[in-house]
């Protein structure tokens, strides 16, 4: 039976070339500063992001922890989007950990932020009886606004709002070279105009474990003392930061095919009677729809009995593209998701 897994690009397998270079690694202690490995995938990170330096984290959510952690002091507060990860899907960790408050502005269609009301959420140090704002966090690609892409113009216009109050951006770059691809942009031009990134190697670069985040030296080496508080320091982390190396090396360009097979997954739920989606709102490999179905539970069922996972008992779905995927997978969905809608 085919199967096939829709449900995030965390799915993915690292690619044989991983798997070798994993097997092969060179490695040391971390913590210590000596894994050949890390340190590698650090400086070649950091220079694909045009930023000082880098650090090597478990997980997204670690590193967009830590970084604004590394912004903030207990009581600040952090401007972002009222659908952003960091607020919605990160367990509240910055509120829990750092006694840091979320201040959310709206997310447009897109996932953009509308300056205007970002230098209204800006609040006055003078007055005591307003937290410090401490940080402004974007997102990009922007996952519950459908893997929208925020252009470099956009963020410039947040940095400017940033600049003007002496404040820090930090941009949630979990898919930002799905981001780059799209817009046939090399990535540290999308990110020039911010002072800090984390992005996700476990994602569509299909690596099994790491993030990364990124900034001045300064902002890295604080990083990395709350990455230890927080339980992240690894030992012998060179074995997972190899499979990093290839991924930046390798798996970037191959992120057109990803996005490729969401148009033609979106192309063809359009024509699916009590499937409502727009082709034209999907940029990249996240393909969001409404479902019209009188028992979501049985359809997800029909859909896990032909091995297609992904499917939702709400009206919302989303289905995501990855390496693990390929055209043929999506010509067999359509026609599995074609059926079940109608028997």
């Amino acid at each position: 039976m085919t199967k096939v897994d829709l449900r995030s690009d965390t799915v993915t397998h690292p690619s044989p070339e991983m798997r070798e270079a994993i097997a092969k690694a060179e490695i040391g202690d971390d913590v210590f500063n000596d894994d050949p490995s890390v340190n590698k995938l650090e400086e070649i990170a950091a220079a694909k992001l045009g930023k000082e330096a880098s650090v090597f984290v478990a997980s997204g959510t670690m590193g967009n922890l830590i970084s604004v952690l590394s912004h903030c002091r207990r009581g600040d507060e952090i401007i972002l989007g009222d659908k952003s990860h960091i607020f919605r899907s990160e367990a509240g960790g910055a509120a829990a950990l750092g006694g840091i408050s979320y201040h959310t502005v709206r997310n447009d269609a897109r996932g953009m932020l509308d300056p205007s009301e970002v230098e209204e959420a800006i609040r006055d140090s003078t007055n005591n009886h307003n937290p410090h704002t401490a940080v402004i966090a974007i997102e990009n690609t922007q996952n519950n606004c459908g893997g929208r892409v925020l252009t470099p113009q956009d963020t410039e216009l947040i940095a400017d709002v940033a600049r003007n109050y002496e404040l820090p951006l930090h941009v949630d770059g979990a898919r930002i070279f799905n981001a780059a691809v799209k817009l046939e942009t090399p990535v540290d031009e999308m990110l020039k105009e911010a002072d800090t990134v984390s992005f996700c190697l476990s994602k569509g670069l299909s690596c099994p474990v790491g993030s990364i985040v990124a900034g001045t030296h300064e902002f890295v080496e604080e990083a990395r003392r709350w990455r230890k508080m927080v339980g992240g320091g690894m030992r012998q982390a060179g074995f997972l930061a190899a499979a990093g190396i290839v991924a930046l090396d390798q798996m970037v360009d191959r992120l057109a095919e990803d996005h490729a097979n969401a148009k033609k997954l979106a192309e063809g739920l359009s024509r699916i009677d009590g499937v409502t989606i727009d082709p034209d709102s999907v940029d990249t490999n996240l393909v969001f729809f409404e479902v019209e179905h009188p028992n979501k539970n049985e359809l997800m069922k029909k859909l896990e009995l032909e091995g297609i996972k992904g499917a939702s008992p709400y009206s919302r779905w989303r289905f995501v593209t990855h390496y693990g995927v390929d055209s043929e997978d999506i010509d067999y969905v359509l026609e599995v998701m074609a059926n079940a809608m109608t028997s």
